[in-house]
């Protein structure tokens, strides 16, 4: 089986450290479907895991996920973990454990502090005691799954420096760094072209919605563009291979409109429902 990947084709049954990826070294995860869609997981398996945790991430895995997203941040001494907003309060117990911490922001409390949370509680009580990820930790234990990456730098106008210390951690890390298992996205498109600089072998995503007149300068750095779906036409998804990016579309768990996206050609779908996904391209 062939499946597109702009001007490029690769076979299915190539693995994803041996893809040689197309202009501006763009990832291509290796195992897409009859439907020729990646499947993301967003935050991992996260409508039955807490979102950003390993465990949410094996869980992706275990239901046919080629990539899963995460989204980093700092903590006050420079430690990159893994968490969405930029207080904690929704996803941990902070509130409880460092009740004089308010506003309880991610950036105002250490790599300690932070590992002292439940971070599964609030999802379930099958997951009390999970932690905060780092994501050194992340990258250690799922290097070896195959799973391709979507790294979100979430808020870098937050953490100054931040894109170089990931870029630090993801050479610590070089099994991530092949081609084709790791794209790093951020709506800050500035912060996009610093990364880009850094590591111009990494495929960068801009998140949001270019207007067609931007893409010519979006194609100059970026890989792809990750626009949400209830934006999204067929016409549109063709602008973007006229300039040869991908388009990635979240966040999709309906069924109806995931056919509808896969229709439209989009390269991948980022859901939180990785198993309905998996349903819906292999039925």
């Amino acid at each position: 089986m062939t499946w597109r990947t702009g001007p490029a084709v690769l076979t299915a049954s190539a693995t994803l450290g041996a893809l040689v990826a197309p202009p501006a070294a763009a990832a291509t995860p290796s195992h897409r479907r009859t439907a020729e869609v990646v499947t993301v997981a967003h935050r991992g398996a996260s409508a039955y895991a807490p979102e950003n945790t390993i465990t949410a991430f094996r869980m992706a895995r275990d239901q046919h996920a080629h990539m899963f997203e995460l989204d980093v941040q700092e903590t006050k001494d420079h430690k990159l973990v893994l968490m969405h907003d930029t207080t904690l309060t929704r996803t941990t117990n902070v509130e409880r454990v460092f009740p004089g911490h308010a506003p309880w922001r991610v950036r105002d409390l250490t790599l300690a502090q932070v590992k002292k949370l439940d971070a599964g509680s609030w999802f379930g009580r099958a997951y009390r005691g999970e932690r905060v990820p780092t994501l050194g930790e992340t990258l250690r234990a799922m290097g070896g799954s195959r799973l391709g990456l979507l790294l979100e730098i979430k808020e870098p106008r937050l953490y100054p420096g931040i894109e170089a210390r990931v870029a630090l951690e993801l050479r610590r890390h070089p099994e991530w760094l092949r081609p084709g298992r790791l794209v790093v996205q951020s709506f800050d498109w500035t912060s996009m072209r610093r990364f880009h600089r850094l590591l111009p072998a990494v495929p960068v995503g801009l998140l949001g919605t270019p207007a067609s007149s931007q893409l010519p300068g979006v194609a100059t750095y970026a890989s792809y563009v990750n626009v949400p779906y209830g934006r999204l036409s067929a016409a549109y998804v063709r602008r973007v291979h006229g300039r040869h990016l991908r388009l990635f579309a979240w966040t999709v768990d309906s069924p109806s409109a995931m056919r509808r996206l896969i229709s439209y050609k989009v390269d991948g779908i980022i859901t939180d429902k990785p198993d309905v996904l998996h349903g819906v391209t292999s039925g």
